[in-house]
């Protein structure tokens, strides 16, 4: 008889007799954990062993950003750190996701004759590309390798240039040849430096002479640092991308698919094999990776996605610093699993990722339902990091509440790091969530016994406690952190109430106000403009983008709109575009630029520039992305919706609208008849129009649901939401 079921007939067993045991649902998803607590040496799943130790660390773990948890955990780097290079004998290897600015390590630092020689050390993996290049504070831009020189002679007075060269990261490099032209006989570098797998940056500098040396570097050295769109991560969506091939693999900021990487595929993560940490449970990642791409909309206008991750560490940190920071930048939950598969829940809210634990599940517990003075906190600060104020820490607008102010008689505020985030908008909906959850003031931990199992890898719990907790019977509690404690009879948990409004945003009320941007002439003497809003705008079947900046209150000022297609192919840029408004007006403090039609279904880069009346230009702004949407017009609704309950799961059908645009249909559910709050099904059903279609959604709890089906057109345009009307599933 094997082991779980001798453990399964002894739980049976438990359940029939006077003890507090309820009867256990076997989940073949968590029993591996379950067998393991039970298991003297390990236990043998396949040809995996997985060891009592292997589970005795946390099993879930929530980000921390607020308190003096945070404060504890291992960080990394602020983001000004990255604007110069580190010097040191023997420096500790980075790593970088989603697009930062960063100035890396020195590997190479001589002077040869009227030359200095530089060669940094960006990151320890392949990066996608290298967009704009900064000497000290000024963005400079390049013809071919050459430095373009700024005002009053900067970089180029009299005999004095600048080269700069770059390397991404190939498995096998070139080494930087205008180096080792010079520095080869002195046996300083040679043509074998060629840094495979890292990618890097060159600079040769010039002097000039005497009398214009200050000109020419008046600020000494120039040190050399680049914003760039840094890892390749594993697009588990995409069937065209294979987990064995990184030349397959694609940049991007989403959350999901960087904490994915980070885990399995980084160097300097935790080299988990993918095989078992993800593969397990693919569709729930696939359905977080989707969640992170939602678009929310803006107040204004335009929509930008949910939840996007920027940043850098040093192999100086353990894999968990960077991990806090991304799981931080999506209010991410992780669970371990006993088997080694890894779950991630990001900040949104769904019935599915919910359990019930009831009075028999609990053992103890240890509750507060409000805090001492010392902890409480009226007032609560967003921080990220600012492209827009050259990739420094920033303060969104503040949550508070002015009663409680009144109360303690003080204002007793606290931070909210968010240091992978670059989006302000998207720190204030992390700020939010975390605001919400501090005002419930109910917090503390519940013991929970074996037969709760299942509770301790959700991430919400919901409580059917009427007599142990009858004060947060019915309430769903937030599982922060879960360890093993057998000593307390299976597992401890602590919690937090979870606010039953987490997921409300209402742009025009909660989005705050942009952070200021100090007017800093750039090396023209121009400001650089300040981007508000990018929206791609449909109009009869071409798509032309919609750029709001700041009025920098200067109307000699030209602003110049440029844009790109990403990729081109293989990780590659297409060219800029500019486009020049000579009448652009002010109005309210902003300037709307409309820019001619730009090609459809496109990813594109949109950067802002102001041209003087000289002809100079100003730096650049920072990149913003938006995908240019050909089709606004959504197809029609779809017909005769069908809804079949069963048991954990329903099947919907439906016949498709006969809109010549119809592409298929997105699956929404709830546990509630409220579309707003209901979970989307991922990935849509595509199918043609007039066809019957049909979708199963698996699963479900038990209970009665609701359903809608929306019609989407192919740039994900959607029709009015139809409902299927309430199901049971048993």
């Amino acid at each position: 008889m094997s082991l779980h079921h001798r453990m399964m007939l002894h739980r049976y067993g438990l359940g029939a007799s006077t003890s507090l045991y309820s009867a256990v649902l076997f989940d073949p998803i968590f029993t591996p954990l379950f067998t393991a607590v039970f298991g003297a040496a390990g236990i043998t799943i396949g040809a995996t062993t997985i060891t009592f130790a292997s589970i005795a660390s946390a099993i879930a773990v929530t980000a921390l950003s607020i308190g003096i948890q945070m404060l504890l955990a291992p960080k990394p780097p602020k983001a000004e750190d990255g604007k110069a290079p580190i010097t040191q004998p023997i420096p500790y290897r980075i790593y970088a996701v989603g697009r930062t600015r960063l100035a890396g390590a020195r590997m190479l630092w001589e002077a040869l004759g009227a030359d200095l020689f530089s060669i940094q050390a960006l990151t320890g993996h392949r990066i996608k590309s290298i967009n704009r290049y900064f000497l000290h504070d000024d963005e400079v831009t390049l013809s071919g390798s050459s430095v373009n020189g700024l005002s009053r002679g900067r970089y180029t007075k009299g005999s004095a240039h600048i080269n700069i060269y770059n390397r991404l990261g190939l498995p096998t490099e070139t080494a930087y040849s205008e180096v080792a032209a010079k520095l080869s006989s002195q046996d300083i570098w040679t043509s074998a430096h060629r840094g495979d797998g890292q990618s890097s940056v060159a600079m040769i500098a010039h002097n000039a002479s005497a009398k214009d040396q200050q000109s020419a570097y008046p600020y000494g050295p120039p040190s050399l640092s680049v914003e760039g769109d840094w890892a390749y991560v594993w697009d588990y969506r995409d069937p065209a991308q294979s987990p064995t091939d990184p030349s397959t693999w694609t940049w991007s900021r989403n959350c999901a698919l960087i904490i994915a990487w980070h885990l399995c595929f980084n160097e300097f993560g935790f080299g988990l094999d993918y095989v078992k940490a993800i593969m397990p449970v693919l569709d729930l990642w696939i359905e977080e990776a989707d969640i992170c791409d939602e678009l929310v909309p803006l107040n204004g206008g335009g929509v930008e996605r949910r939840y996007e991750c920027n940043g850098w560490d040093t192999a100086e940190n353990g894999p968990k610093s960077g991990l806090n920071a991304m799981l931080s930048a999506c209010d991410g939950h992780l669970v371990s699993r006993g088997d080694g598969a890894r779950i991630l829940t990001v900040g949104k809210f769904r019935e599915s990722r919910c359990v019930t634990l009831t009075d028999a599940d609990i053992i103890g517990h240890q509750i507060q339902y409000d805090v001492l003075f010392e902890e409480e906190i009226n007032r609560l600060i967003p921080k990220f990091t600012y492209p827009a104020t050259a990739y420094t820490t920033t303060d969104t607008d503040y949550f508070e509440d002015g009663a409680a102010q009144l109360d303690a008689g003080r204002v007793l505020a606290e931070e909210a790091n968010y240091q992978w985030v670059h989006q302000w908008r998207q720190a204030r909906r992390l700020g939010k969530r975390d605001w919400l959850r501090l005002r419930q003031k109910v917090k503390g931990s519940i013991d929970v016994r074996l037969s709760g199992l299942n509770s301790i890898y959700s991430r919400w719990v919901r409580l059917d406690t009427p007599i142990r907790l009858s004060r947060l019977n019915g309430k769903v509690m937030e599982n922060r952190r879960s360890v093993l404690a057998l000593t307390k009879g299976g597992f401890s948990m602590d919690v937090i109430q979870n606010p039953d409004n987490i997921d409300l945003w209402t742009p025009s009320i909660d989005e705050g106000r942009q952070p200021p941007v100090p007017s800093v002439p750039s090396g023209s003497g121009i400001v650089t403009p300040v981007l508000n809003l990018v929206q791609a705008q449909a109009s009869g079947g071409t798509v032309y983008i919609r750029v709001i900046i700041i009025d920098p209150a200067d109307a000699s000022l030209t602003p110049i709109v440029r844009y790109r297609i990403a990729d081109i192919g293989s990780g590659v840029p297409g060219a800029w575009v500019e486009q020049e408004f000579t009448d652009a007006a002010a109005s309210g403090g902003y300037i709307n630029l409309n820019t001619n039609t730009v090609p459809v279904d496109k990813v594109l880069d949109i950067q802002v520039a102001f041209k003087g009346s000289d002809g100079s230009y100003s730096d650049w702004s920072t990149t913003e992305n938006v995908t240019s949407t050909a089709d606004p017009t959504a197809p029609g609704v779809v017909t005769a919706v069908t809804k079949t309950g069963g048991a954990g799961q329903v099947t919907i059908g439906w016949t498709a609208p006969n809109s010549s645009n119809y592409s298929g249909a997105r699956l929404y559910w709830n546990t509630v008849n409220t579309f707003s709050s209901a979970t989307a099904v991922s990935p849509p059903e595509y199918g043609a129009p007039g066809s019957l279609c049909s979708r199963v959604i698996t699963g479900l709890s038990a209970g009665t649901k609701y359903a809608w089906v929306v019609a989407i057109n192919r740039s994900g345009v959607a029709a009015a939401e139809v409902p299927t009307g309430s199901f049971v599933v048993t």
